[in-house]
């Protein structure tokens, strides 16, 4: 037999010398475990590994019957892991061998954890027999730094092998009945340990092999869509609940990358995704009830971010969330799993990714970071924003604390050699200080409350018309979105039509929270609203309806439950329409009309103009004349003659789409682009169309006059220029959508010129002459407000020149009030929208050349109208053409003109524009269809 061969079962027992190094039998001296010090037999116990707790045998003899003294010494627990077993000394020549306890330092056996290693029982050693040590070395559950016990017995002397001063721990006694309870414990707890462990393998491959994987590629988040003015440069407004914006890792210098690394996750290039850690902490604390703590890796919280129902810090949260780490790291390198992480993840001041924040914090572009910046953005990964027991990582909000972690940002920079290392940058040694400041624009969204918003508003609309979204969620597409998400979550970039500069003139002459312009410290119930086009593109150039775009659009139409409402009764201003329409039917300027008032057969309303039922033309008014003087009873007779679908044809094709009959209520709108004219005149729509007592919003009266500036070529008034998507691939922008200048003839040039060249005399009649003698073409109009006052409700100024068509209305906010400045005085056509027509016009359209209007055509017949024949010429006093008369008798002395706007002399006279009493006075009233505005 091998007594010697530590490997046989039947080696000698060995004992520990003096200093605890195994030493010989026969070398009593050495360093190591020696012969018993009074000669007595010493025997080894050796245990052969045996897979993860090797069966631990005890071979060798006890040639005398002394007490016996040995070790049992385990083969390695799982990986790498020794269980040693010192065995105490028997009582007596023939007692059993005292078990003492066993040591078991164990190595991690498999990623997940540290194996256990169960307890070692130790069989008897007799004088002349051999030692054996029974039992296997069994492995319990796995928890981290288990230790293997062996149990002592009964009459266990003090001190372990070499006495009291020997190495190991003394047996101690125990009373067998409380030995036998604790080995049902031990028992009780092993079987539980058991079948947790086996109930996670069990959730764990179940889960794996059961959950489907989503790629990165299918999971963009949600992205936010910024809307941007004319020049694309500047944002206007951003929509979405997270402003984020995608950039590729080629976009993402490497310093900033390395930042974020040293920040969250030093080791990311070289783990394989999964902290198992965290999973066995979050295990604990979620069986314990303890604090939902533990940090992730990178990939761990890109799966965190990117996929649903991975936001709750529960144990089967964090199995999932490792599962798909595990996959994203097997399926993706280093570099895709970091941009995807840098797209996704949370810096406070809602900015969602690293382009979102770079732009939030420091007002520039990733990729043009600096090292000391990329650490401020890593830095606030762990806390962007406050909480209840931490003030976060916002150097707005905590400094010293965003400090000291830009400090640990950097130095683990340096340690991991992203620093001051060959081909590396140097550290930065100061803290940055061009840190913007937190500002309300700096969330997911912004300019929605603001005047912008009616124009996101229309965006929206447009995106629909073009097609790029869709109302039909089974059609919904990454591609091609549900339209109520579009803005939201589509991630566009968008440059409308608004032109900044004109924008804001339109904003300091017409909105009351500007200062210095015309409505501030007016009376609070007046509101304005502001339209402005390009004649040559259809483009809205500036466009104010109001200040919240979640609030009533006074420029354009609201809905509300289904109830389309907005227009306001247009008054005189809408005779352009009836002009041109005289004009296609054949109807010349020089055409003579009968200008007293009347009252219609068949009608219980009277026909009259403002100021007066006799005019100075009386029954021979040119339709020149009648235009300048804003006359109501010409313009009637004129839509009696041709029939006012003629009108409301000419209105539809130069771009009113929507009018709405008042003899409802609410007021009805009718689809002028959807409606045969002859169907809806002479009803809903009556003669009184023809001097505009119908309501239509101030964008569609804009576009119809754009269409004249533009000399009868009509362009759909619309606010995208361009749309564009960013391809998550390449992180490009591609073009999606755009407008479609393709203008139509609708209105004949000749027709418009002869317009224009009434319309031009206009401004020098009611002084709002533009800046610099540009030439413009100008008209008023005025509503009144019931049957049973003089007062107005509406005011308008329209008005042209060859590059800029505006329409401007005033009115009320809410309930229909008289309109009138703080003093008393009505405001009509003339005065408040036509002050602030002219400025915004100035402001606008300063340093742009100075175009002319084509001259007029003077088409048409000249005996077309129902009026008298001209009286012979006189120059007296007083008559037209006579001393101190201008040659359309507009301002004789003396005179009573009629017409007007309201604004002028009292007792007659009058400016142009008409105001008109019920049945004339620049649009009349018939008393059983009072206009009623919708808010």
């Amino acid at each position: 037999m091998n007594y010697g061969d530590p490997s046989s079962s039947r080696g000698r027992a060995q004992i520990p010398g003096p200093n605890g190094d195994p030493g010989s039998e026969w070398n009593q001296g050495g360093n190591g475990w020696s012969g018993s010090p009074d000669g007595g037999a010493s025997a080894r116990a050796s245990a052969t590994p045996y897979g993860s707790g090797g069966r631990a045998s005890v071979g060798g003899a006890a040639p005398a019957p002394r007490p016996a003294s040995g070790s049992a010494s385990v083969g390695r627990a799982g990986a790498g892991g020794r269980a040693s077993v010192p065995v105490s000394p028997a009582p007596g020549a023939s007692g059993r061998a005292g078990a003492g306890r066993a040591s078991v330092p164990v190595s991690p056996a498999a990623p997940a954890g540290r194996a256990a290693v169960g307890a070692a029982s130790v069989g008897a050693a007799s004088v002349g027999g051999r030692a054996s040590v029974g039992a296997r070395a069994s492995v319990g559950a796995a928890a981290v730094g288990g230790r293997a016990r062996v149990p002592g017995s009964a009459g266990g002397g003090p001190g372990g092998p070499g006495g009291p001063t020997g190495p190991g721990r003394g047996g101690r006694g125990e009373d067998p009945a409380r030995a036998k309870k604790r080995r049902r414990i031990n028992m009780l707890i092993a079987g539980f340990a058991v079948f947790i462990m086996l109930a996670g393998i069990g959730v764990v491959s179940f889960t794996w092999y059961s959950t489907k994987v989503v790629l990165p590629q299918d999971t963009i988040p949600p992205l936010s869509t910024t809307i941007y003015d004319s020049t694309g440069k500047t944002a206007i407004a951003r929509i979405g609940d997270q402003n984020r914006q995608l950039v590729t890792i080629d976009q993402i210098p490497e310093h900033v990358q390395h930042a974020v690394a040293a920040a969250e996750d030093r080791n990311f290039y070289e783990h394989s995704g999964v902290d198992y850690k965290g999973i066995a902490r979050a295990a604990w604390n979620n069986l314990t009830g303890g604090d939902k703590q533990g940090a992730s890796t990178i990939t761990q919280q890109y799966a965190r971010n990117a996929f649903d129902h991975l936001d709750q810090d529960t144990y089967g949260r964090k199995v999932k969330e490792a599962i798909l780490a595990s996959k994203l790291n097997d399926k993706y390198d280093k570099r895709v799993i970091m941009q995807h992480y840098l797209n996704v993840i949370y810096f406070g001041r809602g900015a969602y990714g690293i382009q979102a924040a770079s732009q939030t914090y420091f007002k520039k572009n990733v990729k043009d970071l600096t090292v000391a910046e990329a650490a401020v953005l890593a830095a606030l990964i762990k806390q962007p924003e406050p909480s209840a027991t931490h003030k976060g990582y916002d150097p707005a909000i905590n400094q010293p604390a965003a400090v000291d972690r830009w400090n640990y940002v950097i130095n683990g920079m340096i340690t991991e050699k992203w620093l001051d290392a060959p081909n590396t940058p140097q550290h930065p040694t100061e803290y940055p200080k061009n840190i913007q400041k937190p500002s309300k624009n700096s969330g997911g969204g912004f300019g929605i409350d603001t005047p912008y918003g009616n124009i996101v508003n229309y965006v929206s609309q447009e995106l629909r018309e073009m097609k790029l979204c869709t109302d039909n969620e089974a059609e919904a597409t990454e591609k091609k979105p549900l339209c109520s998400k579009a803005l939201s979550r589509g991630g566009y970039k968008i440059t409308t039509t608004i032109n900044k500069k004109m924008q804001e003139a339109a904003l300091d002459a017409a909105q009351r929270a500007k200062k210095g312009s015309e409505l501030a410290g007016q009376p609070s119930n007046l509101m304005a609203a502001v339209v402005a086009i390009d004649p040559k593109t259809g483009r809205v150039l500036a466009y104010y309806g109001g200040d919240n775009g979640t609030g009533t659009d006074y420029a354009g139409k609201n809905v509300d439950n289904g109830v389309v409402s907005g227009g306001h009764s247009p008054g005189s201003s809408f005779k352009i329409y009836t002009l041109a329409a005289a004009l296609k039917e054949g109807i010349s300027l020089k055409s003579r009309w009968k200008g007293s008032a009347f009252t219609p057969k068949g009608t219980k309303f009277k026909v009259s103009n403002a100021g007066a039922d006799k005019v100075s033309c009386g029954d021979s008014c040119t339709l020149e004349l009648s235009t300048l003087k804003s006359l109501n009873v010409p313009f009637y007779y004129i839509t009696e003659q041709i029939g006012p679908d003629k009108v409301l044809d000419m209105a539809k094709q130069a771009g009113v789409t929507t009018m709405w009959q008042t003899d409802t209520n609410p007021a009805k709108a009718h689809d002028l682009t959807k409606a045969d004219p002859k169907d809806l005149a002479p009803s809903p729509f009556f003669h009184v169309l023809g001097y505009g007592q119908y309501p239509i919003t101030v964008l569609d009266h804009a576009n119809g006059v754009a269409t004249f500036a533009n000399q009868g070529m009509y362009h759909k008034a619309h606010f995208i220029r361009k749309v564009e998507k960013q391809n998550p691939d390449t992180g490009k922008w591609d073009v999606v959508g755009g407008e479609k200048l393709k203008g139509q003839q609708r209105i004949d040039k000749d027709i418009v010129a002869d317009v224009t060249s009434v319309l031009k005399q206009y401004p020098a009649q009611i002084n709002k002459r533009l800046d610099d003698g540009r030439q413009v073409a100008e008209k008023t109009g005025t509503w009144e407000l019931g049957d049973k006052t003089t007062r107005n409700g509406d005011a308008w100024m329209i008005g042209y020149t060859p590059q800029l068509a505006t329409a401007v209305w005033v009115g009320n906010v809410k309930d229909r009030k008289a309109i009138q400045y703080k003093d008393g005085r009505d405001i009509s056509g003339a005065r408040m929208p036509g002050d602030i027509f002219k400025r915004f016009m100035d402001d606008a359209l300063k340093g742009k050349d100075k175009e002319e209007f084509p001259p007029a055509a003077n088409v048409g017949k000249d005996d077309a109208g129902n009026g008298e024949a001209p009286p012979p010429p006189a120059n007296e006093p007083g008559q037209p053409g006579g001393p101190g008369c201008d040659p359309l008798g507009l301002f004789c002395p003396g005179g009573t003109p009629g017409g007007g706007d309201q604004g002028g002399n009292p007792g007659g006279g009058g400016l142009p524009g008409g105001g008109g009493r019920p049945g004339g006075g620049g649009g009349g009233l018939l008393p059983s269809t009072p206009p009623t505005r919708q808010n």
